[in-house]
């Protein structure tokens, strides 16, 4: 198996992490074998290319000059790995074909997302503050299943966004300005500072960072005449305070606050123009999102002890304009005012205990225990809006909303994990690990709100039929106990590492992933619009996935060459699907048969002379549904043999050059290019109607996006002029999959031009 793997990294250009050869070189004539990048995917500091994983690794240094502060360009420099992007805040990573549409509502992410110790990745249909990256150690995107060591979450991935620690023995500070425009009059504007304090040298110190980003809008929205309607406000900072009173022992206490406020959504109607959209309010998802960790590492003879402790409260909004529910003719009086105002509150605890082996005997270990416990409220207010009502002779309301409904859930996480090692020789080790988890999750109905009605019939009744009417009952909700969903399954992993000489690392591993069990928020309610359609059901039990894996690493020339490749089949079982009830559009999750998922991943970064660096890397994915019944197919759209939501082929390239334009004054010029292929929005046919087409199905432009920068550096001080999407590509990058959206269909910023000052970096 060694030896395929091993023929297989010379037979193509494949490699390893293009990312490596973006590293600095070292002096002229110098080798730059010192410039390993050291991760923690196995939650020991190893070297990437020792790691039997497929894994990208994305330095604070990097982020900077490619001009990556979030979500985005992460997506768009991994191999093998997809952003679907809205709009800012809605965001949902696609790993290795694992995923049936791009919005993922009501499921489980199929990747989890960590915050240092926190898991932030959550169901699909709600807000994730797209985190600040400025100040932090590197960004880990760990493909494949990882459930041994992150969990259920982590179905096809996991990424990781490892903030900085003070340092213990030197004052320091760093900045970074960026100004950009966007087109004639968009203009964005970035700061990011931080600064480093030593309080007691060798034992204590402070670090805090702080930024803040007004970007204006490119959109105009023609609903509510608002020009460059997509401004993003984002604020916020954190504070970290290291001590570490003996060698063994180190405690670090960490808070963090980001407000990130998007004032309208960033998804478009082509049919409008070009950069328009429409929506009768602005469509809102906005994030707070507080953080507080204590970590605790402590360093015995054999083995390093860390204690992470992590609460998180995280407020959002969920505003959005539903009107594309009812066609104008599909009733006499559609379309209507018809939206959704959701506010949610979550607040979650977590921690995380392991212990991880330090002695450089032939074993290794990780054994560790999680716990998760999780509260979210969510108040659902459904709305029209005054004008509307004004213009309908529709009265008798307290407000705009028809309808109110108040909710929460609890869902409880617990699980022991553990990895073993034993290398038979520096040159063959093998790894097993288990996860053992139990989870549940239980949905409630809060006494109060209210269903606004007149004579029995409801808003959508004589909205629909353009009716005027004086609403003079309101039913309030009664309390409601949903049923506890509970789940308890293992994952399960077994590697065998072979490394044939200090260049070369191959690897074989079998892993298993799977999501909780899912509780659906309206479970038993009724249609208000059709009864005659089906009641949402409970909920969905756990999906299951088999991977199969063969890859090799390698590193050539001093570290002038460096070259990954993964081969990759995955077996996904009784798949979590999302459906919608045709009547109202209500979204529910379900189970659905099997699909497969085949393709490979490479990664090359090439140090060809002194000043330059080349990496490009690549990705070929066939993602199938292979299992399905009638049934499952009526409930879902789905069909047999259809594509799963990820593109076939996807990649990108980079290259700079780094040269002395003065003594003291360093020089470099670098282009980036990433390029993704075409994919279906999602399942083709009508969820409850069989084989009835969906009208809002459709497939993403396969598109490419390239970026220009010319750098100067004297000593602390750095400055970069650059351009974004320099051919202005304005391809459709994401199809929103349900009706109720008119504005539909995601692109990417327009060309910018700016310039970025750093101090320190």
């Amino acid at each position: 198996m060694a030896s395929v793997c091993a023929g297989a990294l010379f037979a193509i250009p494949a490699g390893a992490a293009a990312q490596e050869a973006a590293e600095p070189v070292a002096q002229a004539g110098e080798a730059p074998e010192g410039n390993d990048i050291i991760v923690t995917a196995t939650r020991r500091a190893e070297r990437i290319q020792d790691v039997p994983i497929s894994i990208s690794a994305f330095s604070q240094e990097e982020l900077t000059e490619k001009g990556i502060v979030g979500y985005e360009g992460i997506g768009r420099e991994t191999p093998g790995v997809v952003l679907n992007k809205p709009t800012a805040n809605f965001n949902n990573f696609t790993a290795r074909g694992i995923a049936t549409n791009g919005y993922n509502a009501n499921l489980q992410s199929s990747v989890a997302i960590y915050i240092d110790e926190l898991p932030v990745s959550t169901i699909g249909n709600t807000t994730v503050v797209d985190p600040n990256l400025f100040d932090v150690e590197r960004v880990e995107f760990l493909r494949g299943p990882q459930g041994t060591l992150f969990g259920s979450g982590s179905l096809s991935g996991a990424m990781r966004i490892l903030q900085k620690s003070p340092d213990l023995n030197d004052f320091d500070v760093s900045a970074l300005v960026d100004l950009g425009l966007t087109g004639s009059d968009s203009i964005r504007q970035r700061y990011n500072a931080m600064v480093n304090v030593p309080l007691v040298d060798d034992k204590l110190a402070l670090r805090v960072v702080g930024f803040y980003r007004d970007e204006e809008g490119y959109l105009d929205n023609v609903g509510t005449g608002v020009k460059n309607s997509n401004t993003l406000i984002d604020y916020g900072g954190r504070a970290t305070l290291l001590w570490r009173p003996t060698d063994r022992l180190s405690i670090k206490l960490l808070c963090s606050y980001e407000y990130s406020n998007p004032k309208d959504s960033s998804l478009t109607s082509p049919s409008l123009g070009r950069n328009k959209r429409i929506s009768d309010e602005p469509d809102r998802f906005t994030g707070k999102q507080l953080i507080a960790n204590a970590t605790i590492d402590y360093e015995f003879d054999f083995a390093k002890l860390t204690s992470s402790s992590t609460y998180s409260d995280f407020e959002q909004r969920f505003y959005v304009d539903l009107a594309g529910t009812f066609a104008p003719g599909s009733f006499p009086g559609a379309p209507i005012a018809f939206g959704l105002d959701a506010d949610g509150y979550d607040k979650v605890f977590v921690q995380e205990t392991r212990l991880a082996s330090t002695l450089d005997g032939p074993f290794q270990f990780v054994v560790g225990g999680f716990y998760l416990d999780r509260r979210r409220d969510v108040d659902y207010f459904y709305r029209s809006n005054p004008a509307f009502l004004a213009a309908r002779g529709i009265t008798g309301l307290p407000d705009k909303y028809f309808q109110k409904q108040y909710t929460h859930s609890l869902s409880k996480e617990l699980a022991g994990f553990g990895e073993l090692t034993y290398r038979f020789s520096d040159k063959f080790w093998l790894t097993g690990g288990m996860r053992y988890g139990e989870t549940s999750a239980q949905g409630f109905t809060e006494a109060g709100g209210y269903l606004a009605t007149a004579f029995g019939f409801n808003y959508y009744d004589y909205a629909l039929l353009g009716l005027p009417v004086n609403f003079d009952t309101f039913t309030p909700y009664a309390a409601v106990e949903g049923v506890k969903a509970k789940g308890s399954k293992p994952s399960w992993k077994a590697s065998a590492t072979f490394k044939p000489s200090d260049s070369l690392t191959t690897y074989a591993t079998f892993s298993t992933g799977f999501r909780a069990p899912i509780v659906n928020a309206f479970a038993g309610r009724p249609s208000l619009v059709d009864p005659n359609d089906l009641t949402i059901p409970f909920g969905a039990s756990s999906d299951d996935l088999k991977s199969y894996e063969i890859g090799a690493k390698g590193r050539w020339l001093g570290g002038r060459v460096s070259m990954n490749v993964a081969f990759y089949q995955i077996d996904w079982n009784n798949i979590q699907a999302q459906a919608n009830r045709v009547s109202d559009s209500v979204q529910f999750a379900t189970n659905i048969g099997a699909a497969r998922s085949k393709g490979f991943e490479f990664e090359v970064g090439v140090v060809p002379a002194t000043g330059w660096a080349i990496g490009f890397n690549g990705a070929y994915n066939d993602a199938k549904i292979t299992k399905l019944s009638p049934e499952e197919a009526a409930i879902s759209g789905a069909v047999l043999g259809h594509r799963l939501s990820a593109p076939r082929i996807q990649g990108s390239a980079y290259m700079s050059y780094s040269f002395k334009l003065a003594t003291d004054v360093d020089a470099m010029l670098a282009v980036n290019a990433q390029h993704i292929g075409s994919y279906n929005s999602s399942f083709p046919n009508t969820p409850g109607l069989p084989n009835v087409p969906l009208s809002t199905f459709g497939k993403t432009d396969a598109y490419s996006n390239v970026n220009l920068s010319f750098g100067l550096k004297k000593g602390d001080i750095s400055a970069q002029l650059y351009v974004e999407n320099l051919f202005d590509d304005h391809s459709i990058t994401y199809i929103h999959p349900e009706a109720f959206l008119v504005s539909r269909f995601g692109t990417m910023r327009p060309r910018t031009f700016g310039i970025r000052l750093g101090y320190g970096l």
